[in-house]
């Protein structure tokens, strides 16, 4: 019997649903070229509603194909003569077992993880993959995944795709920038210059969060693709960027170095982007009766702006945001939306390899249901989020090394990050507003 056939028609499968997505993001596109203008924003919900829908159907057909392999395992015991002879070194062995080719051994560990790791690895790299995982029961598992099955990190890197999906973007931001400085591109083509400074800062902060992705990949010797843009033409322009993990990290700590280097790396960008297009904004007088501001909707935004703008920062002060200003504050939106600690997220990753797998996992349940009550309750607009959140923001590959921790400076880091978001999302307290004002601008 040929069980290589069912993979590679799975294989094919899978590499189908990224050109399904770029048609599906081209479509929009190439019919908003063609429909009347009045009728943008109820084809753009439409539209919405639609990519909603298939990721929806393709989290099913996901979900569906899990159960239908764990509904036929092929899992046997392991005899004392079969067991790998290094595991038996490291762990004192309660459970053998393999499962599809997939050697899996639980007990515990005889020394230090670091140093069983590094022997396991140097004794099978040959033949297998290793894993140090975390066992609820027994204490440690050790997995050995033949290296047949690393074959998906092998495939070759199509550049043309990435500097496609890349240009889409550039144009489609670049549209939603000109229409958000009152010009229409279709109608005077050569005035496009006007969608540039949100288009370019916007796509410099999106490419940097990723690129910081890629090099902390690389440093650690991962398998990884250059970024894939998400070009659509409405709203932002860009439902923003990802890079794809072609292999695991080692351990812990190049999951922490990977999951923050993005978040900073683009925060390096935000915030200079958004501080000099602030000097570029226009402050408005409030109408009568308005109550807050659009500063103290956020802690960091509070303070960048008075660093930015001085003394025309006043309670209820309200600011028609340049064009760089709005993609440096999307900047900052986008971090601490990728900085929650659930799942896949940014904040998800360092969250596991700050705490573990239990209480990363524990972490992220609390912040998914806590994100989709404050959608339904608090603030509708998170919704959509809360939703793509919710569908694919599950658990991803954990390190080969789960059990090492990372070090004291990389957890006060990952605090620090953590800082970060919470200084993005709270807003800043209004009893704090006038002591800040004199205290800055006491002269």
């Amino acid at each position: 019997m040929n069980h290589d056939k069912p993979r590679r028609e799975e294989e094919e499968q899978s590499s189908f649903f990224p050109w399904l997505l770029i048609v599906a993001l081209l479509l929009p596109l190439i019919v908003m070229l063609l429909i009347p203008a009045g009728l943008y924003v109820a084809f753009g919900l439409w539209v919405a509603m639609l990519i909603i829908a298939v990721a929806f159907w393709l989290f099913l057909k996901g979900q569906a194909a899990t159960v239908a392999a764990l509904e036929e395992p092929e899992v046997r015991m392991l005899y004392p003569e079969e067991q790998t002879e290094v595991v038996r070194d490291i762990m004192r062995v309660r459970l053998a077992t393999e499962e599809a080719g997939v050697q899996i051994y639980r007990g515990h560990l005889l020394e230090d993880p670091a140093r069983a790791y590094e022997k396991l690895k140097t004794a099978v790299a040959d033949r297998f993959i290793p894993l140090l995982q975390q066992d609820e029961r027994l204490g440690a598992s050790i997995l050995l995944m033949p290296r047949a099955l690393e074959d998906a990190a092998d495939r070759p890197i199509r550049m043309w795709k990435h500097w496609l999906l890349f240009a889409l973007t550039l144009g489609t931001t670049t549209w939603v920038g000109a229409a958000y400085q009152g010009v229409n591109v279709l109608e005077s083509p050569l005035a496009f210059t006007a969608g540039l400074p949100y288009s370019l800062a916007l796509i410099t902060i999106l490419g940097v969060h990723e690129m910081g992705h890629y090099f902390a990949a690389k440093r650690h010797g991962m398998k990884v693709t250059p970024p894939y843009f998400i070009p659509v033409p409405f709203a932002l322009g860009t439902f923003g960027a990802f890079i794809q993990m072609r292999s695991p990290p080692e351990h812990r700590k190049a999951l922490f170095d990977v999951a923050v280097a993005g978040p900073l790396a683009g925060l390096v960008i935000a915030i200079p982007a958004l501080l000099a297009g602030l000097r570029t904004s226009e402050a408005v007088a409030a109408p009568d009766g308005f109550i807050g501001s659009f500063f103290t909707s956020s802690f960091l935004l509070t303070l960048l702006a008075k660093f930015s703008l001085g003394d025309i920062v006043q309670d209820n002060t309200l600011l028609r945001l340049s064009p760089m200003a709005f993609a440096g504050w999307l900047g900052l939106l986008i971090t601490a939306l990728n900085l929650l600690p659930i799942g896949q997220l940014d904040g998800g990753h360092t969250a596991r390899a700050m705490f573990g797998h239990r209480t990363g996992t524990l972490i992220s349940t609390i912040a998914m249901w806590t994100l989709l009550l404050l959608a339904i309750f608090v603030w509708p607009a998170l919704m959509i989020w809360a939703l793509i959140v919710f569908i694919i923001a599950r658990r991803g590959t954990p390190p080969l090394n789960d059990l090492t921790p990372v070090s004291p400076g990389r957890r006060l880091l990952g605090f620090v990050t953590f800082g970060i978001l919470a200084m993005i999302l709270l807003p800043f307290p209004h009893g704090l507003w006038q002591t800040l004002q004199n205290a800055l601008f006491a002269n």
